[in-house]
């Protein structure tokens, strides 16, 4: 727990220095990544060999992936030097097991633990696996199917304003409840700091979600996060 909160603490510090700006939008997508609007076929083999190791690290042979994608701002005009490569797997929870809300606690504790133990990384970009309902609505406006090497969702080049005070706002927010978090671990109430980290990452993950639902990627819950 105590190497969690300081790998925390390094990034969180970094605010103040943070340059907001870097969100704004590039003229191009990522030319590391992209050719145009084209993932250069280099690029596209190592993110399937990546997929393919961490799905069949998992027991789960007899479920069929419908699509492996690329979202985020690294498939977006959005990028920036620190733009993870978000490599959603889509596969139909229930063809894993009906209980559904226990397939989804599993991806996510198996992603997590697969994140945390993988420092893989294309063109200097850290690749992020997740995997994803494949019925589940994706609300970014940039995504990129590798089964069928091509946009399921082409971005667009279009100005928006960031508020950047309010994105400041409330990543303070997120901070001092990681913050609080942190002041129960070090009292030794170790039990305790678990469950509310839990609760913790579970309202940032609907922070973030929320932002995603009503503003998109500009939205200051997204910045934040």
């Amino acid at each position: 727990m105590k190497l969690i909160m300081e790998s925390w603490r390094k990034h969180l510090t970094e605010l103040d220095d943070f340059d907001l700006s870097t969100f704004k939008l590039k003229e191009t997508l990522n030319p590391k990544i992209w050719t145009n609007e084209e993932l250069k076929p280099e690029v596209a083999q190592k993110l399937m060999e990546i997929a393919n190791d961490f799905w069949n690290g998992l027991d789960l042979k007899h479920v069929e992936i419908v699509d492996i994608i690329i979202t985020g701002s690294i498939a977006n005009y959005n990028w920036t030097k620190m733009s993870d490569i978000d490599l959603h797997i889509l596969v139909n929870f229930a063809d894993v097991d009906e209980n559904i809300e226990l397939v989804e606690a599993y991806f996510r504790n198996v992603r997590a633990n697969w994140n945390r133990t993988h420092d893989i990384r294309i063109k200097g970009h850290e690749v992020e696996m997740y995997v994803q309902e494949a019925s589940e609505p994706h609300v970014s406006t940039g995504v990129y199917s590798l089964f069928r090497d091509e946009w399921e969702t082409t971005p667009a080049y279009q100005e928006v304003a960031i508020d950047e005070a309010q994105v400041v706002r409330k990543a303070d927010c997120l901070m001092d409840l990681v913050d609080d978090v942190e002041k129960v671990y070090e009292m030794g109430n170790h039990a305790e700091a678990n469950a509310e980290a839990k609760r913790l990452m579970a309202k940032i993950r609907d922070f973030r979600k929320c932002g995603l639902e009503t503003g998109g990627e500009f939205s200051p819950e997204n910045l934040a996060f």
